[in-house]
């Protein structure tokens, strides 16, 4: 090449590069300059709020952090708070293979996607592929505002950078967990999967994470309730892309695929929801409230309450509570069978109404006469007429049973006897063991407490029964029942240090209470319990406990009018041993708080305590009285809730025959047949064959005898 040529050649390269330096130049500045922008107006944006500042749905958790209830957030959302580490891994991985694969790249915005995005487009004439990274949609969702116009999108962007600069990259994933829409008014990741799959995201199969990859990009023509067509093919879209990526086989991917999508959203839980809206109500800054109710049990036991409402004409409702007195952990506690059944008033808590207790107080009177060597569970009382200062107790089914134990009094829940024990210790004692027990008992306004409290002449809770029973349970020791784990109100958590009973007295009526009828299939598991009816026929009560549960039973009307025939023995009772049935098969036996017990109560009474020490009339030592059946009354019509099923005869009580006088040994019987019986006890526990009617007959050692007959149904 000649020297021309060379020339010629270096001037032709001259007039190339110098304008293409000045180019790069000039794009560089303007690059420099645009990215010192984007830092400018980055730093001028707003902080941007921390994490813990998103409104969220309030949620009560159980004794295991299962969910019971949410509640709306303040913006009206379902918008429930969820941890990276609470999501199915598969739902991650699948969300960042369709989303944005190179999310821990980047640092807010992938210019490559950008690029390819903006480059279809033209190529296109329309938007092929979008170019939002995780945490652009997170900017975008943090505003709430659409992006389709460029200034618009440049602040997406500008919030993505600060962003990036804010969270880490694990917090700027779980913001889009917790903002991403679903539909409606469902947010997030975790109120998303109990709408659509009814149950926590932990564990989600391909076609369910698919689904809620798919949903945000367009949530409402993609619901599910309303267009399952565009749902499943925006799904199985995020099907392939990730089986595509490696993350599902292809097997899988076509396996999720033929999966039909549910076009029917689940309700949100709705458990303890008497208690939840309690703790919510008493604590309405909290967000989280853990509670100590066992979600299993508390389901159980409000769909038996509902099912058994369903017997129940439709004013009548039920309450319910179940605790561990060792702990004095509350497991289950409803207030009504339905909180929407207007009804039946459900929206009223009756786990905290005040009502009369009934009977259900005899069992502390009784304690309190053998504490106080008044008497033990084998000395004698006079059940009959009594006027005490003006006041004039009568029995329930307005009959006497003459000289019984006091074992036999409370059994029977005698109104007399229990008047005249009560009379002995004082209604001030009483009142002030109730308190030990941490209830608060409330009488009606311008009265005092009198003899009428031990026929319930006062005002209870159901949770004040059973935690005054629970104190029974634990040997007589207070027990402070709660349900909260961490927040309970401070008249729960307090300290109680003396004793509602003596060991030695709580025992015994322990051990009374356990001899009452049980039902058919717990006849070696008895529990120890106490009905109640209160006045009127208004209020039906059951109590019980074995060595480690206790459990209350309330039923009646919620605005407090009567139901006639309504008894705590007929009506309370089966529920509460359907309730114990929930518990285990197996009961946990009571335990021998008072090693020392003389024998004398259970054999032997010693001559000093034959007779309970009443200030009232005695039964003289030397009197004797004929040998009588002393219930039931001869001809009377028993209702034992006979029912006849595909399994057979269903009884709800047994036949309880009671004698007295006469010598012993005794012989019975029944419809002409011998039938055991406890002679210690004096009575005959039967349970009915079938309905109709029941001849028994009592023989003593002298030839005496007694007999009725009876009508079962």
């Amino acid at each position: 090449m000649s020297w021309r040529a060379t020339a010629l050649l270096k001037q032709g390269w001259s007039r190339i590069w110098r304008p293409g330096i000045v180019i790069a130049a000039c794009f560089s500045v303007l690059a420099g300059a645009g990215v010192w922008k984007v830092r400018h107006d980055v730093d001028r944006l707003d902080p941007l709020p921390p994490v813990a500042d998103l409104p969220l749905s309030v949620v009560v958790l159980d004794r295991s952090d299962r969910l019971l209830r949410a509640f709306t957030s303040s913006d009206e959302k379902w918008r429930l708070p969820v941890k990276l580490a609470e999501v199915d891994p598969l739902y991650v991985e699948m969300l960042l293979a369709f989303e944005d694969k190179r999310f821990f790249e980047h640092g807010g915005v992938d210019v490559r996607a950008l690029m390819r995005s903006l480059v279809q487009s033209v190529r296109h004439g329309r938007v092929v592929s979008g170019g939002s990274t995780l945490t652009m949609q997170v900017a975008r969702l943090i505003h709430e505002r659409p992006t389709k116009s460029f200034r618009r999108k440049y602040e997406q962007i500008l919030t993505a950078f600060k962003l990036e600069r804010t969270f880490d990259k694990e917090e700027i994933l779980r913001l889009y967990l917790l903002r991403a829409p679903f539909g409606g008014n469902v947010e997030g990741i975790r109120a998303a999967s109990l709408t659509w799959f009814g149950k926590e995201p932990g564990r989600l199969t391909a076609a369910e994470a698919a689904l809620l990859v798919a949903l945000p990009q367009s949530p409402e023509a993609r619901r599910p309730d309303r267009f399952a067509q565009n749902a499943r093919k925006a799904r199985n879209r995020v099907l392939a892309r990730a089986a595509a990526a490696g993350v599902i086989s292809q097997g899988e991917a076509a396996s999720a695929s033929a999966e039909p999508v549910r076009t029917r959203r689940y309700d949100m839980p709705l458990l303890a929801a008497h208690e939840s809206r309690h703790v919510r109500n008493t604590y309405p800054t909290r967000a989280l409230h853990r509670l100590t109710l066992d979600k299993t049990l508390q389901a159980t036991l409000e769909a038996q309450a509902r099912k058994r409402a369903g017997t129940l004409p439709s004013p009548i409702s039920l309450a319910i509570i179940v605790a561990d007195h060792s702990s004095g952990d509350i497991l289950a506690r409803l207030g009504s069978p339905d909180l929407l059944n207007e009804t039946r008033l459900g929206h009223v808590d009756m786990t905290r109404a005040i009502r009369s207790p009934g009977s259900t107080l005899k069992p502390f009177i009784y304690g309190l006469a053998f504490e106080e060597g008044v008497g033990v569970p084998e000395s004698l009382i006079a059940d009959r007429p009594t006027n005490i200062g003006g006041y004039q107790p009568t029995n329930f089914d307005r009959a006497y049973q003459g000289t019984v134990t006091l074992r036999e009094a409370l059994q029977l829940s005698l109104n007399t006897p229990a008047v005249q024990l009560l009379e002995s210790v004082g209604p001030a004692r009483l009142m002030a063991r109730l308190k030990r027990a941490g209830t608060r008992p409330e009488l009606e306004k311008g009265t005092s407490f009198g003899l009428a409290i031990s026929l319930g002449g006062l005002g209870l809770t159901l949770k004040d029964l059973a935690q005054a029973y629970g104190s029974l349970a634990n040997g007589g020791g207070p027990v402070g029942l709660k349900t909260c784990r961490a927040d309970c109100p401070e008249d729960d958590r307090k300290a109680r240090v003396l004793p509602v009973l003596s060991p030695k007295a709580a025992e015994m009526v322990a051990d009374i209470l356990k001899g009452m009828p049980q039902a058919r299939s717990a006849e070696t598991q008895h529990i120890a319990y106490k009905t109640g009816t209160s006045y009127g026929y208004r209020d039906a009560w059951a109590v019980g406990f074995d060595g480690r549960y206790v459990a209350a039973v309330w039923i009646g009307r919620t605005d407090g009018s009567p139901v006639p025939g309504q008894t705590g023995q007929k009506n309370a009772v089966p529920i509460l041993f359907e309730v114990f049935q929930k518990l285990g098969p197996s009961r946990v036996p009571l335990p021998n708080t008072a090693s020392d017990l003389p024998t004398a109560w259970q054999s032997a009474v010693p001559p000093s305590l034959k007779f309970a020490r009443t200030s009232g009339h005695r039964i003289e030592s030397g009197s004797s009285e004929t040998l009588s059946i002393a219930y039931p009354p001869d001809g009377a019509e028993l209702d034992l809730g006979l029912e006849s099923t595909s399994q057979g005869l269903h009884s709800a009580q047994p036949l309880v025959v009671k004698f007295k006088g006469g010598a012993a040994p005794y012989a019975v019987l029944v419809n002409g047949r011998p039938h055991r019986t406890d002679y210690g006890q004096n009575q005959l526990v039967l349970q009915p064959e079938a309905p109709g009617f029941a001849n028994v007959m009592v023989m003593d050692a002298k030839g005496e005898s007694a007999a009725v007959s009876v009508k079962m149904r």
